[in-house]
């Protein structure tokens, strides 16, 4: 039996209070009406609430929709119910063909549905509610199903799987890995699939004609999604904990969102030390500077000590801080320090790869700064050339033409920190690197098959807000026609299931500041982030030079209070 107010509730209930206080606070909107407008539909992001219905039952399983109404089962109640989409109210029911009933589809003239005892799958006349046809379940444990036009789909949560089947007798047709472990409601979309997992409490929308790879994910809006569908224009998503059913935002003009600020304080200090024999006669120390990004704000600085000589810009339009120094004594310790508060968000991208435009619809700057061949890229190397071939193929959407890169490096490399950054033909033969090098062959390859690629540095977060860093990160950017940069980390996309990978794709956690953004040899950084240095020398000399990023979380802040 479920508790009548879980932490869940309350946390789903804090959301719409927050958000309803934003549109309008001075006007109390009381929750336990049948139907809530959560967001203004001018404010909103994809997997926004812009409705609520409570369910029938306490138990709500299975969604679909015919049309007019909304079909949702009822786990404890073995009934499907058909809801007004407006009001919420159930205008007619029919016994479900087994005692668990689970997903629901709608094939256009009849009701399909999962049973979770008997392990079949039935289809129903929606007027007399009588079983029609019926046939045995493809997997173990089905739970998800929906409707592709000519086909069933079905979620397994046994197996991990999500089937294309026969709606004759449910011959599997196809199969991949499902996004992650705990599928529950299936709902087809635009040629995609959208699947809910339990555990992870997020909505995946998925490929099928791209081998099941996960585009992007939603978060759920309650804490135990079972049931999804589509009305023609929005996601609907019954939730287990919360008995309600969903309205989400799918497409809107907002393309990305950001959540979860913190507030930080950065020292990066860089140090050089010379033990000699010979003396460093002059040294040049470079620091990349911190800008506003949609991912993080500076709250105040950056500040040096000392200050530097000048600031600069490289021809990636990089602000650089130049510090000059001369006459270095023996085995002195010489430090610079760049100071920063700095409030970081996680950004998600809401890519969605039919609205990407041609590579035709580049601009032209980006094409003249971002297709070009550089030291560490070489892209006419004949590795680069062979493997951008058999990756791409006659794929011709840029979105896809990235997807199919980055699946080719995962496929291929496994992260290695042996130091030393090589070029990318060397590093994709010899299948490992640092996430410098798989940024470096990603680059390139997208560059070579006409996607414009750039790269970010950044220090890192490890761990705990107060924390060290001493190797920090690199990873890729990717021009889309109608979306620009968006954010690919081809290291970080080394995962074992579709939903861990599109993890790397569109998304940057609230763990990082970035500090340089650029295409390679810059006159300044050189093939470095965050910080290089030059130095001049008469006779032998061992130099000491290293860089570390503390952080110190700001006490007092609303978010570290909630935190």
């Amino acid at each position: 039996m479920k508790a009548t107010v879980s932490a869940g509730s309350l946390v789903l209930k804090n959301r719409i209070a927050r958000v309803l206080a934003a549109l309008a606070p001075s006007v109390p909107v009381p929750l336990g009406l049948a139907l809530i407008a959560l967001v203004s539909p001018a404010a909103a992001a994809p997997g926004d609430v812009l409705h609520h219905l409570s369910t029938p039952g306490s138990t709500p399983t299975g969604l679909t929709f015919d049309g007019r109404d909304l079909w949702v089962a009822d786990r404890l109640a073995d009934t499907l119910y058909a809801l007004d989409p407006t009001t919420g109210e159930a205008r007619r029911q029919i016994p479900a063909p087994g005692f668990i009933p689970r997903g629901l589809a709608w094939d256009g003239s009849h009701l399909w549905c999962v049973d979770g005892e008997e392990n079949r799958i039935s289809r129903l006349d929606p007027n007399t509610g009588v079983t029609v046809r019926s046939f045995e379940s493809p997997t173990p444990n089905p739970h998800g199903l929906t409707w592709d036009g000519s086909d069933l789909w079905l979620a397994d949560q046994s197996e991990d799987v999500l089937c294309k089947i026969s709606p004759v007798d449910g011959t599997v047709i196809e199969r991949f890995t499902a996004p992650m472990k705990v599928s529950t409601g299936l709902a087809w979309w635009n040629g995609y699939l959208w699947c809910g997992d339990r555990k992870e409490d997020r909505i995946y929308l998925v490929a099928p004609d791209h081998g099941g790879e996960v585009v992007l994910s939603l978060e759920a809006p309650g804490d135990h999604v079972r049931g999804l569908t589509h009305d023609g224009e929005s996601l609907w998503a019954a939730d287990y904990q919360e008995d309600a059913i969903f309205r989400l935002v799918i497409e809107d003009d907002e393309t990305r969102k950001s959540t979860e600020p913190h507030t930080l304080d950065l020292l990066l200090t860089q140090e050089f030390r010379n033990y000699g024999p010979g003396e460093v006669t002059e040294l040049d120390v470079y620091i990349a500077v911190p800008r506003e990004l949609p991912s993080q704000k500076l709250l105040t600085g950056p500040e040096f000590t000392p200050s530097p000589d000048e600031i600069v810009r490289d021809r990636w339009d990089q602000p650089v801080a130049h510090f000059r120094l001369h006459d270095l004594p023996l085995a002195e310790r010489r430090q610079i320090r760049m100071s920063v508060r700095t409030e970081l968000a996680a950004v998600r991208h809401f890519v969605f790869p039919h609205l990407v435009g041609e590579l035709e619809d580049l601009p032209e700057e980006v094409r003249e700064r971002y297709l070009v061949d550089e030291d560490k890229y070489r892209l006419e190397d004949p590795r680069i050339r062979k493997a951008v071939s058999e990756a791409v193929g006659d794929e011709t959407n840029p979105y896809w033409m990235m997807r199919n890169i980055h699946r080719h490096i995962r496929e291929r490399m496994h992260y290695e920190l042996a130091g030393g950054w090589n070029v990318a033909p060397r590093v994709l033969e010899r299948g490992n690197g640092s996430c410098s090098e798989y940024t470096f062959v990603f680059i390139a390859m997208c560059r070579a098959a006409g996607v414009p690629a750039r790269y970010v540095g950044s220090v890192v977060i490890r761990g705990d807000e107060a924390s060290t860093d001493e190797v920090f990160h690199r990873w890729s950017q990717v021009y889309l026609p109608g979306y620009g940069w968006v954010h690919v980390d081809p290291q970080g996309g080394d995962k074992e299931l579709p939903g861990q990978v599109a993890e790397s794709i569109g998304v940057l956690s609230n763990r990082f500041l970035i500090t340089t953004e650029g295409g390679g040899n810059s006159e300044y950084l050189g093939w470095n982030y965050n910080h290089d240095e030059r130095w001049r020398s008469r006779g032998p000399v061992k130099v000491h030079v290293e860089a570390v990023g503390e952080w110190s979380p700001v006490e007092g802040t609303e978010e570290n209070e909630e935190g």
